[in-house]
Formats: structure tokens, sequence, C-alpha cells
């Protein structure tokens, strides 16, 4: 068989596997966070008029938008709640059962969501989105960790940051299908809440005729038949030796030692700078705002300006951005490297924010001011997509062994979407109260991320994690290295002096 046969072979594999995991994985997130704009006033009626038929109490504003923030912002609670289980069910179950298995929360939550408004109760979406919560985050984590075992390490970079592509893909499918025209309108928003459950039944009918993860069979396992059998479907060719050997030497390194707790990292010292490194980077994708944007599109729109009759069709322009960007990001990672695309997407949102000030604060006295405030928005989430929205996922799998893994997603996830909480409870309020400097202190975080990967995070670009490890432990062990140093050295004068004595 040539060469170009075999690349075929399993470039086409790992394609429809991605695929297969990614429709009912992180396309989930992104096609949540995108659905809960479009039926944004209807639900806040729906709470109105239910408040009103059982207690008789009228809400006002700010009590319906402060439902409505709960409503949305419960989702991010689910999926605090499900980075933590996800790591301990990967562990268990593996990584492909386990995002099968994690289809019965997506279920669930939308036959909640679709029967909710039959039975009048609004208490019932938010149970729905604390489960569909729980599905995004066990999927958000345990993904790309299925990706980056089971690709090659020339594609691991760009087979990890497909989880990114899909979740942009599903943002943008959300805001179609969220359209008055389609399901965004009033008589079908329960509809439009429960559709999530279309790709989790595709992924349950395509899934189980892939592999698991091969590192997952031989390193967890200690399946090597199983792994060489993985391989092989997943490759679409006999099993490259040396591909064999660098897991058998991870599996060598990680003998007699059982996969570590979240807790346990945070007194290893060996990993301090690993896990400082996806705290920082795992916070800042949500401290940004941008994902609070899909969240809250309608509130950002009026604030720069737009008619309510342009933004549902404006807002799936930014979604577009970010897939767009994502799938560039892909086609650049393995050439430009993980750390200039998450440093250079820091560095353009800042700037964005800068400009986004400057536009808001004079949209009433230019007249096409408004327009370069969405253009801001757009070029924001370009930049977004084009490194930190992809590259944060893949950190985690290149800078951690595989014993530390789960637990580093889980600390991860549980940042990420902690952080996505928070900012999801105050940007309306934000917004209302900050007007024209809303988006001043997400530029603050975007700075200081930038600021913070360039002075650590190394490159990871084709490397070995022995070789990333070496890195890190120049960081890790940075003052100890230097008394062993400074040690040396006071030994050799000693005994130079010594022998000039005895001279």
């Amino acid at each position: 068989m040539s060469d170009l046969a075999v690349e075929k072979g399993h470039v086409r594999m790992l394609a429809l596997m991605v695929t297969s995991a990614a429709i009912g994985g992180t396309l989930q997130y992104g096609y949540n966070l995108a659905i809960m704009n479009a039926p944004t006033i209807f639900i806040q009626k729906f709470v109105n008029e239910t408040f009103l038929e059982r207690w008789d109490v009228q809400l006002q504003d700010y009590q319906v938008t402060l439902v409505w923030t709960f409503i949305v912002s419960i989702f991010s609670l689910g999926g605090l709640a499900g980075a933590l289980i996800g790591g301990p069910m990967a562990i268990h179950f593996g990584r492909k059962k386990t995002l099968l298995l994690n289809n019965i929360f997506l279920m669930l939550g939308s036959v909640l969501a679709l029967t909710s408004r039959a039975a009048k109760s609004f208490e019932m979406i938010i149970l729905s989105r604390i489960l569909i919560g729980i599905n995004a985050g066990i999927s958000m984590n345990v993904q790309p960790m299925y990706f980056g075992e089971s690709a090659p390490k020339h594609l691991r970079g760009a087979v990890s940051l497909s989880s990114a592509v899909f979740t942009s893909f599903g943002v943008v499918l959300g805001q179609v299908v969220g359209l008055r025209e389609i399901l965004g309108s009033e008589p079908h928003w329960q509809y439009l809440l429960a559709s999530n459950a279309i790709p989790g039944i595709v992924q349950l009918l395509t899934l189980p005729w892939f592999p698991e993860s091969p590192r997952y069979l031989l390193i967890d396992k200690g399946d090597k038949e199983a792994c060489i059998h993985a391989l092989r479907i997943l490759r679409g060719c006999e099993v490259q030796q040396s591909e064999l050997d660098e897991i058998l030497q991870e599996q060598a390194e990680a003998k007699g030692l059982r996969a570590s707790r979240p807790w346990e990292l945070f007194t290893d010292r060996s990993v301090r700078w690993q896990l400082l490194t996806i705290i920082a980077t795992s916070s800042a994708m949500q401290l940004c705002g941008n994902d609070s944007i899909y969240f809250y599109a309608s509130y950002v729109f009026q604030e720069a300006g737009m008619s309510s009759e342009k933004i549902q069709y404006i807002t799936i322009g930014t979604g577009t951005c970010e897939f767009t960007a994502c799938i560039m990001c892909n086609l650049l990672i393995e050439r430009q490297g993980r750390r200039f695309l998450l440093m250079g997407g820091y560095i353009l949102m800042t700037g964005w924010t800068v400009i986004f000030t400057v536009a808001l604060s004079l949209e009433h006295k230019i007249q096409w001011m408004p327009y370069m405030s969405m253009a801001c928005i757009f070029t924001y989430i370009l930049s977004f997509g084009m490194g930190p929205a992809g590259v944060t996922g893949v950190l985690p799998t290149e800078i951690f062994s595989q014993t530390a893994r789960p637990a580093a997603y889980m600390i991860a996830g549980s940042m990420m979407w902690l952080n996505l909480f928070i900012i999801g409870m105050i940007f309306p309020f934000l917004v209302s109260e900050l007007g024209q400097f809303c988006f001043v202190p997400f530029g603050i975080v975007c700075f200081l991320s930038a600021l913070f990967v360039g002075l650590v995070l190394p490159e990871t670009k084709g490397k070995t994690l022995t070789v990333i490890a070496n890195e890190f432990h120049k960081l890790n062990y940075r003052n100890q290295d230097r008394q062993i140093l400074t040690t040396t050295q006071g030994q050799y004068q000693l005994g130079e002096m010594c022998r000039s004595t005895a001279l």
C-alpha cells in the first residue's frame, strides 16, 4: 500500500470518528449557548404569566431579567457538575462509552424542555438546563481527551482542535434554527429548546462503530491487543512501530501509578506550572466575555445601536465568524504552534476592546459608528476563534501525563464552567451599568492572559510528552535547581581552596 493511500485511510477514519463524537459532544455546547438567545422575550413572558397565574404576582422588569439570567446561567452550573464527574467516568467507563452514556442527561433534559410549556412550569426549563449543562460539561472534558489520545502525533493538534470547530458550528446551527422563520417564534420555542436531542440520537447511532482510545486501552486497561486493533482501525493500515513504542513508553512511566485525583495535582510540585497554565487559560476563555455574547446577543447589539428587527440576523454573523476562525486555526495550529495562536488571539482581542469602547462612546455623535461597534464584535469573536477557542482545549492533553490528564480536565472544566456562570449572571447588568465601558473588564482579562501565555507557556507543537515535561521542569524546579547549582559551585570552590592550601 502506498504512503498516500495509508495517509488517506487514517485521515478518513479519524474524520469520521471525530464527526460522530463531536456531533453529540462539543457541538451541543455551542448549540445550547446559541438557542437561548432567540426565545428570550417569549420565555420571559412565560415566566411572568406563570407567576401571575400561580401567585397573582406581576413581576417587575428587573425581576424578570433576574429569573431569565438564572435560567440561562444555570446551564453553567450543570456544566460544572459535568466537568467534575467527567473525569471519573472517563477512567471507569473509557472515553467512548462515557460519551455514549452522556446522552442520558441530554435526552432527559430535552423531554423536560419539550413538556415545560404544557405543564406551565418554568422550573422544568431550569432543570432541563441543568441536565443539558451536565451533558455539555462531560463532553467538553472527555471529547478532547478522546481525540488527543486517538490521533497520531503530527495530527494531534488539528484533531483536538476540531472540538472547537464543532462548538462554533453548533453556535451557527443554533442561531439558524432559532430564527423566527424556523423555531424561534412564540408558538415553537419549546421545540427549539428540545431540538438538541437530534444530534444526540445521531451520535448514539454512529459512535459505537468506532474504537476506544488506544492509549486508554493500553495504559489504563493494559490490553495491548485491543490497543493495536484500535490503532489499525483508526490508521487504516498496519500499526507503525514508532507510534506503538511511544505509547508503550508512556505505559512504562505510568506503571504502578493510579489516576491522580484533582486535589493531588495542587500539591504535586512537578505539575505546578502546568496546573497554573490550564487554570489561567480555562478561566480566561470565559472571563474574556466571548461566550456571553451568544447568551445575551440582544443586549450587546442593542447597546451597539442595532435595531431589534436586524439583531436575529446579525447574531448569525457572530457564530459564522467564530466557525470560520476555528477552521482557519485548525489549518494553522500545526504550522504556527499553540503558543503563537493563543497569545496572538488575546492580543488582538485586547486591541478590539479598546476600539469598541471608543466606538460606543461616539455612536451618538457619528452616524456610522454603530456599524463600527458591530464590526468590533465580529473581529473580537474572530480573534477568539483564531486562538483561545481551540488551543485552550488542546493544552491539558499535551502537558499532562495519562494518569494526571482526567484530573487536569476536571480542574480546567470546573474553572471554565464556574467562570461562565459568573459572567452569565453579571453580563446583562454589566452592559446596563457600565454602558460604553462594558467591555473594558474583558480587555484587561485579555491583556493579562496574553502576558501570562507569553511568559509561561512553552511551545508544544510536535513534541512528545517527555520533552514538554522537561521544559516545564525548568519552571517547576527553578529555585531548587539554582540552589543545587549554588551548592555545587560552593563545593567546587571549597575543593579548590583545600588544594591550594595543600600546595
